[in-house]
C-alpha cells in the first residue's frame, strides 16, 4: 500500500525533486500557506508522511498522532521532543542545509559593521565629503571567536580564515568567558537545545572585549536581547549584526524584528539569512532523502525515535 505524502504548502520543490517525491507514494502537493491551524491539521490528517514549514508544525503538530515529518531546516529547540514519542511523531531535519547561505550572510554581516559600507555606499549628497570619517577597521589579524563548530560554525571560521583573521572556536565543555575575552568579532552559531537556552546573557556581553561586535543568525532563544542592547547602548560594545531567526521569514513588521532594526547599533534582517537558490535545492532534496530513508526501513537524520 502507497505511502501517503503531502506537502502543506510551497517548499520550493523542483519539478524533479516532485516526480521524485511522487515515486515514494501518493503526494499531495499545496503552492499556499494555509490560512490558520485548522487548515494545516485538514492538509495533515490523512497523510502518513508530512513535509511542511515551521510555523504550524510548531502550534499544531502535537494535535496528530502516527506521523513522520521531514523539514526543511536545521533548529529544533522548539520540539517537545517527548511529547512526540508519546503521540509516535518521527521528526526528521535538513543538518547543514543552510551552511553556506547562513555563513555568507554572518560575514557580509561583518565586513558591513566593520567597513561601515552601509555609511558610505551611493554617497552622493551635494557638498558631501567623507574624508576622514571613511576611515574603518580591516579585517587581517582581528580575533574572530566563533560559538559552535557545526555546519555553520566551520564554515564562517574558514571564511575567516582566508581573510587572515585569528579565529577560535567554543564547543561545549569550554569556558565561554576565555573564549570570546579577546575577539574583536563573536559569531554566535549555536543552535538553540536546553544547554544553550539564553547561555549569551547579560554577564556574557558586559564581559566581551570593549569595542567587539556580535553577530547572530540563530534563535534569539540563545542570547539575551536586552542584555545585548544594554552592552551596546553603555558603548561597550560597537555593532551587532542579527538575522532574527525566531520571526516568520521576510516579516518585518514582527515586533522582535522592529526592536532590532530600530536600535542605532544593530544591523537587522527578519529571518532570511538561510535563503538561497542554493540552499532551497538542498533543503529539499534532503528532505526527500529522509522521507526515502524512512520507507526503506533505515531512517536518517532523526531528532526522535
Amino acid at each position: 500500500m502507497n505511502k501517503k505524502i503531502v506537502v502543506t504548502q510551497n517548499l520550493g520543490l523542483s519539478e524533479d525533486q516532485g516526480i521524485r517525491l511522487s515515486k515514494i507514494g501518493d503526494v499531495k502537493f499545496y503552492k499556499d500557506l494555509p490560512k490558520d491551524e485548522s487548515e494545516w491539521l485538514c492538509r495533515c490528517q490523512e497523510a502518513d508522511i508530512i513535509l511542511s514549514g515551521k510555523h504550524w508544525a510548531k502550534k499544531a503538530m502535537l494535535k496528530l498522532e502516527n506521523k513522520f515529518f521531514s523539514f526543511p531546516f536545521v533548529g529544533y529547540g522548539w520540539l517537545d521532543i517527548e511529547k512526540c514519542k508519546e503521540k509516535n511523531i518521527i521528526v526528521a531535519i535538513s543538518p547543514g542545509c543552510n551552511k553556506d547561505a547562513v555563513a555568507e550572510w554572518m560575514v557580509g554581516f561583518m565586513i558591513n559593521l566593520l567597513r561601515q559600507q552601509y555609511l558610505f555606499i551611493n554617497m552622493a549628497k551635494e557638498g558631501s565629503y567623507a574624508g576622514e570619517a571613511a576611515k574603518t577597521i580591516g579585517l587581517r589579524d582581528k580575533k574572530v571567536s566563533v560559538l559552535g563548530k557545526g555546519h555553520v560554525g566551520s564554515k564562517v571560521g574558514k571564511i575567516c580564515e582566508a581573510f587572515d583573521m585569528v579565529v577560535e572556536y567554543f564547543v561545549r565543555g569550554d569556558d565561554l568567558f576565555k573564549k570570546t575575552q579577546y575577539a574583536d568579532v563573536v559569531f554566535n552559531c549555536l543552535s538553540h537545545n536546553p544547554t544553550t537556552e539564553k547561555l549569551l546573557d547579560d554577564n556574557f556581553f558586559i564581559n566581551l572585549k570593549e569595542g567587539a561586535y556580535f553577530i547572530s543568525a540563530t534563535s534569539d532563544e540563545v542570547f539575551d536581547t536586552d542584555g545585548l542592547m544594554h552592552a551596546l547602548d553603555s558603548g561597550h560594545l560597537a555593532g551587532a549584526g542579527i538575522d532574527a531567526g525566531s520571526v516568520s521569514v521576510g516579516d518585518c513588521t514582527n515586533l522582535y524584528y522592529l526592536k532590532l532594526a530600530r536600535h542605532g547599533k544593530i544591523l537587522a534582517t527578519p529571518h532570511v539569512a538561510y535563503n538561497t537558490d542554493i540552499t532551497n535545492l538542498i533543503c529539499g532534496d534532503m528532505m526527500i532523502e529522509n522521507v526515502e530513508a524512512w520507507v526503506n526501513g533505515q531512517p536518517i537524520n532523526l531528532v526522535t525515535r
